[in-house]
């Protein structure tokens, strides 16, 4: 692409026109033809390395402050990180503007969940969809590994591309305050935007100085889209829309919502746990939703009212929601017994809690849980982990998980710290393979089983290799070596 092309969107024109090889904003990326994007960083500042970048090869350079690049054309904007948005935007085409429509998800939590409901309720109507977030860029089950929630803007770019020319009409992405704060998805027209909830989190640090600050960029996303659909039953809506710019869709269990649920009950039966309830307001109609816990009727309200928005029609809505699975996400695994068998991701206390306290709700015959913990991390996240476990499961098996330079050994005599303070049963079983095989074989009708701690992550890590490990073949190689 011609230079001038590429800076058309910053309003600058370049004395000489070169064609454009790529865009870079890591000096050690840099190489002939290409442009070189200074970014200010917690950690590092890519105006120091603008000389490396230009000896590499890079024919011009972006910078917000004067560098020394000698031998290339120097463009000073007054924010790199909007400039590399808009740069990256124009590099690969302009693909939300032309090619795809992408609505974004923010939230203190359900992110994930709701992305991946609006995307299967989309695709049973039709619509091809890809989604990034937390499990990664995915069309389909390709899967493209991230390194953040919402990745920097040229990284946002290039996935829509992919997905665009893989034939996807949609891109669902969840959008992270620390995106919104660094400007990774400026310019970006959402098509719609979704708000789950607001408490808590990502408070100090390099992350935000205050809950103030944190709502404040969240509510971001809503000047950014013609429609924002909100959940109208939290307390910080009003404040989340106090700037907004788009045309507000509400939804809810409360009279106040456009789009409201009702009624809403467990759905069990072997290898499906959900929640059901009635759709009233805008709709109406009864849906069962195939991901346990009260708190995702919520997640299928956001996701309802904004495919609502988007046309779509109920008896998709309905499909969508039953169908739905999120990898490594209460992950429903077909198993031949009369029991359940689900992967999460759940890897310190918090999570454990919240997954094992939403599946004591289903009153299962016995909940078994499947866990280890990580190496070289704190030892009291493997205490805690222990006395989670130890207080709500039936039965806990203590196992390998990403040990990584210690011994599996070591790691689960911490995890016995916590369990000791509990009554719960437990048995170790160092090798995580064994430890399936052993749950599988012991299965009793009526248990809901659950492997924490790995989710949608594919390998194990041990000495610094990341061996293959996908429990899901993992489970599918023992039930076959049992002939089910």
């Amino acid at each position: 692409m011609l230079l001038s092309q590429l800076l058309s969107p910053l309003g600058v024109r370049p004395s000489q026109d070169p064609d454009i090889s790529r865009i870079v904003y890591d000096s050690r990326q840099a190489g002939p033809g290409c442009l070189f994007v200074c970014i200010k960083g917690s950690a590092s500042d890519g105006h120091r390395f603008a000389a490396a970048a230009v000896q590499a090869g890079a024919a011009a350079v972006v910078a917000q402050e004067p560098v020394e690049a000698p031998g290339a054309q120097v463009f000073l904007v007054p924010d790199t990180k909007k400039a590399l948005s808009l740069l990256s935007a124009a590099f690969f085409g302009h693909p939300a503007q032309r090619d795809v429509k992408v609505i974004g998800v923010t939230g203190t939590k359900g992110k994930t969940t709701t992305a991946y409901m609006i995307r299967s309720i989309l695709e049973a109507a039709g619509h091809k969809t890809g989604v990034i977030g937390t499990v990664g860029a995915a069309v389909g089950e390709d899967v493209v590994p991230l390194p953040n929630t919402t990745p920097i803007s040229y990284e946002v770019q290039k996935h829509l591309r992919r997905m665009a020319d893989m034939g996807c009409e949609y891109v669902v992405m969840e959008v992270s305050s620390i995106g919104l704060k660094e400007d990774r998805v400026y310019g970006l027209p959402f098509a719609a935007g979704v708000f789950t909830n607001f408490s808590e989190d990502h408070i100090g640090g390099v992350e935000h100085k205050d809950m103030e600050e944190y709502l404040a960029c969240k509510a971001m996303l809503f000047s950014m889209c013609p429609v924002g659909v909100v959940n109208t039953d939290d307390p910080s809506v009003e404040k989340l829309l106090e700037h907004s710019s788009c045309w507000v869709y509400r939804y809810g269990m409360g009279a106040a919502g456009d789009l409201r649920g009702e009624n809403c009950r467990h759905l069990n039966r072997p290898g499906v746990l959900g929640v059901e309830f009635a759709v009233t307001g805008d709709l109406h109609f009864d849906v069962q939703v195939g991901v346990p816990g009260k708190f995702n009727a919520y997640n299928a309200l956001a996701a309802m009212a904004c495919c609502h928005q988007l046309g779509v029609p109920a008896e998709a809505m309905r499909q969508g929601l039953l169908a739905v699975k999120v990898k490594g996400r209460v992950e429903p695994v077909p198993v031949p017994g009369n029991y359940t068998l689900l992967l999460d991701y759940a890897h310190n206390a918090v999570s454990m809690e919240s997954l094992l306290a939403t599946l004591r709700e289903y009153e299962p015959g016995r909940l078994v849980c499947l866990f280890g913990a990580g190496g070289n991390r704190p030892k009291i996240r493997r205490y805690e982990m222990g006395e989670a476990s130890g207080r709500l499961a039936d039965l806990s098996v203590i196992t390998a998980d990403n040990s990584r330079f210690e011994k599996v050994e070591d790691i689960l005599a911490d995890i016995k710290v916590g369990l000791a303070k509990t009554s719960g049963k437990f048995i170790e079983i160092p090798d995580r393979r064994e430890a399936i095989r052993w749950c599988l074989e012991n299965a009793r009708e009526g248990d809901i089983i659950v492997l924490a701690g790995k989710g949608h992550e594919d390998y194990q890590e041990v000495e610094g290799v990341k061996h293959p490990f996908d429990e899901r073949v993992v489970v599918r190689e023992i039930l076959d070596s049992f002939g089910k």
